[in-house]
């Protein structure tokens, strides 16, 4: 049996785990589809995720209110307590899935509790 030299060991390369670490980390913040959500929104029950879309529709009075986002897989709405971006803006959203419920393999009510949102 050979073992490895210090040549061939992992620890010479300490580039090859910075890579991995970081397609791990970049992986893990990628944006989540809005359909992904909406077919089976008791897998994203109380978890972050993170949207990327066009606004369609707000409504909101001073800091309250709420929107729907949609990207090319579906809408979805977002509740929000800062304020709401206004239609037609491009927008990144980070929240939790509320579930609201399913009638025969259809979710109504899903929606975003929004942490936070970007306008590009």
């Amino acid at each position: 049996m050979r073992l490895a030299n210090s040549e061939g060991s992992m620890t010479k390369k300490p580039g090859v785990w910075l890579a991995l670490l970081a397609t791990l980390l970049l992986s893990a913040c990628g944006y989540t589809k809005i359909s992904r959500i909406t077919s089976d929104p008791s897998r994203y029950r109380n978890k972050t995720v993170h949207v990327e879309g066009r606004v369609t529709n707000s409504f909101g009075a001073l800091f309250a209110g709420g929107y729907q986002v949609q990207d090319d897989s579906g809408k979805i709405f977002v509740i929000s307590n800062r304020g709401v971006p206004s239609s037609g803006s491009s927008v990144t959203v980070s929240g939790t899935v509320m579930n609201g419920i399913t009638v025969m393999g259809r979710s109504f009510g899903t929606a975003i509790q929004e942490r936070n949102h970007h306008v590009k």
